[in-house]
């Protein structure tokens, strides 16, 4: 993407509180920037109807680019992951930002299905990239070639918008092997929920990512395969996060010391504990400890 661009703002529509239809159209021959504020509350999608573009992210040190037909999720509760979008020239592009909360109500009975529901995922990143379906495509350029009265666009934007959700998580009858072959076989989930058990459980000491494997009966390939999936992370990235809030807990408790709680979750030295630790959090359990109120 070119460095010098024109700085643009999206079309927004609001659909309700805190729920927002952003709409791209870059008709020129040159690069556009779009920017917009968004908090750590909102799950992003970006839908690439015609041509390409880029997101950057960190004040530029990493872009995650999109192509025509594709679909970007975004979630990262630890971090505010403001839009800062370049459009290349003839591309189009619908974006949807919707609190977690309203998105939750949505599934309030099928959470486990959206994998970032879930309660031990509620507070892990996300990110998935799929490909716009011919359904969902139709829907994408309704929004974006809107001609009714300008009255009707509010209730208009919230239908296809609502129907535009629904064929993003529209979960086939039967199991789209060609699409996701894991998730397909409820044998083999039953066996990665297993393999998250048995890394909680064994979280000082965890077994080899083979000997794991070889423990539920799994090729390797497919439980890491399996465990991205379900859980939004690799199988020691997810243990890592786990044993520093295990940590945090047992720090918080009062009842224990550094050098013992470090010891607990599987850091036979203190400093390799603090140093995971103070990336984790962003302090160290020392200085953590002396800012939680004194009973």
């Amino acid at each position: 993407m070119l460095k010098n661009v024109a700085k643009r703002i999206p079309n927004e529509t609001r659909i309700e509180d805190g729920f927002y239809v952003l709409l791209y159209s870059n008709d020129s021959k040159d690069n556009e920037l779009y920017l917009r504020d968004v908090t750590t509350d909102f799950i992003q999608f970006h839908f690439c109807v015609k041509g390409s573009g880029a997101f950057s992210f960190n004040k530029g040190n990493y872009q995650l680019p999109i192509s025509e037909s594709k679909a970007l999720l975004l979630y990262n509760p630890q971090l505010d992951l403001p839009i800062e979008l370049q459009l290349a020239p003839d591309s189009w592009l619908v974006s949807i930002l919707l609190p977690l909360k309203k998105f939750h109500s949505f599934f309030s009975e099928e959470a486990n299905y959206i994998t970032f529901l879930t309660q031990e995922n509620r507070q892990q990143k996300y990110y998935q990239e799929s490909v716009i379906t011919p359904s969902m495509a139709i829907a994408l350029n309704q929004l974006l070639q809107f001609n009714l009265h300008p009255t009707i666009k509010p209730l208009y934007f919230k239908a296809k918008t609502y129907e535009l959700l629904s064929l993003y998580f529209n979960k086939p009858l039967e199991g789209d092997v060609a699409q996701c072959p894991f998730l397909a076989n409820e044998d083999n989930v039953s066996k990665i929920k297993l393999a998250k058990k048995i890394m909680i459980s064994r979280m000082a000491e965890p077994p080899s990512l083979q000997a794991l494997a070889d423990e539920v009966a799994l090729p390797i390939n497919r439980l890491k395969e399996g465990f991205k999936q379900i859980y939004g992370d690799s199988v020691y990235s997810f243990l890592l996060a786990y044993k520093m809030e295990v940590a945090r807990e047992y720090l918080a408790s009062g009842k224990f010391n550094v050098n013992e709680v470090g010891l607990k979750v599987g850091y036979s030295t203190a400093s390799h504990f603090i140093a995971a630790f103070k990336k984790r959090f962003g302090t160290t359990p020392k200085k953590y400890l002396n800012s939680l109120p004194i009973n």
